[in-house]
């Protein structure tokens, strides 16, 4: 079978071809003015952002790692406090928290939307439980209503995962709706290169609508300073370079047009494999917009390996995010319960995802 045109797992340049006289100039203004640590970029991405996804305070960052780890710094917790997440994730979520001496406690998964099944969590919840980090898994956010709830009613902090789900939208019940990163007490988010909101390198943000914990996470991300060369606590040093905002202010104006060509291929494909039967097709939370930041669908009866072998030879890359639960890991072994995630064990070996970008025709 010949491709006449080379299909990618995502499209970087083809998207900034399109964009290219705008960010080329961003670059361009910051390199003239010399201003690449904390300059007037990063002040703008900062605001754009608040405006944005409607949140009181923006901390940029390094990177979403950075951005989980200083939020848990922000927190006042205790070696052995005990953080309830998702085992089906990418490893940062967890990691950060066995790197702050703290217990990630792993909660099956929903079967339909991939993310954290927030039915399970409560059973979970112990003397040491002090916060939950739900992953907005693949672009669409995890069942908020249900874990706010549960958070409340058990005293819990909650640290929204949102570095696949940005600009993704939950409904509350009662009709209110908010942007993913913006219900929980703080919000994380990850702007690498493939992300639906990604730079041209690394870097990340951190979202809160409280002034006091706002004020805290700015102070951790700058060495735990306020003034200069005065450090009231152990921070780090975590922060996004003024070229990685020059660039994110000029793709932020377009990350509405960027969700929406998402969601096109996305449509495009499930009407192209509704009629599968071994296939099942990612399932749209009725609460939740899905801002595809991957199309990750099921492939049953054990031929998930055998497809993407078949579709690599015509040509079309795939991708199987994640391979391992977190709780399989070696880097976990010693921290995980025992406990059965019998859904994740079951995903892992069926899910796939296909190409998925804004350049997608």
């Amino acid at each position: 079978m010949s491709m006449s045109m080379n299909i990618q797992m995502v499209d970087l340049v083809g998207q900034y071809n399109k964009i290219k006289s705008e960010v080329d100039q961003a670059i361009s203004e910051v390199i003239s003015n010399g201003a690449f640590i904390n300059g007037p970029a990063v002040k703008e991405l900062k605001a754009k952002m608040e405006k944005k996804f409607n949140v009181k305070h923006v901390i940029p960052c390094g990177n979403g790692t950075d951005a989980l780890q200083i939020a848990l710094m922000a927190l006042d917790l205790e070696p052995g406090d005990e953080i309830i997440t998702t085992p089906f994730t990418f490893i940062a979520t967890a990691e950060v928290i066995s790197l702050l001496q703290l217990k990630p406690v792993f909660v099956d998964i929903d079967k339909e939307t991939y993310n954290i099944d927030a039915s399970l969590i409560e059973d979970k919840i112990t003397s040491r439980t002090k916060a939950i980090i739900p992953v907005h898994l693949y672009g669409q956010c995890a069942d908020m209503e249900v874990i706010l709830s549960i958070a409340e009613k058990h005293n819990l902090f909650v640290i929204e995962d949102t570095a696949q789900g940005i600009n993704s939208k939950y409904t509350f019940s009662n009709g209110e709706s908010a942007f993913a990163g913006t219900m929980g007490d703080i919000g994380t988010t990850s702007f690498f290169p493939s992300k639906n909101l990604g730079g041209f390198g690394d870097g990340g943000a951190l979202m809160t609508n409280s002034d006091e914990l706002a004020h805290k996470l700015k102070m951790i991300t700058n060495h735990g300073s306020e003034k200069k060369y005065f450090h009231k606590i152990v921070g780090v040093n975590s922060r996004l370079d003024t070229l990685q905002a020059a660039i994110l202010n000029v793709k932020i104006d377009h990350l509405d047009d960027y969700c929406e060509a998402r969601n096109k291929a996305a449509a495009y494909y499930e009407g192209a494999l509704s009629e599968l039967e071994e296939i099942i097709l990612p399932k749209k939370a009725t609460n939740s917009s899905h801002v595809f930041h991957q199309f990750t669908m099921r492939v049953l009866n054990g031929k998930r390996d055998e497809l993407k072998t078949f579709l690599n030879e015509a040509g079309i890359p795939s991708m199987v995010y994640y391979p391992l639960c977190l709780h399989q890991q070696e880097a976990f072994s010693h921290e995980h319960d025992g406990s059965e995630m019998k859904v994740a064990e079951e995903l892992q070996n069926e899910v796939l995802s296909l190409p998925m970008h804004t350049e997608l025709d």
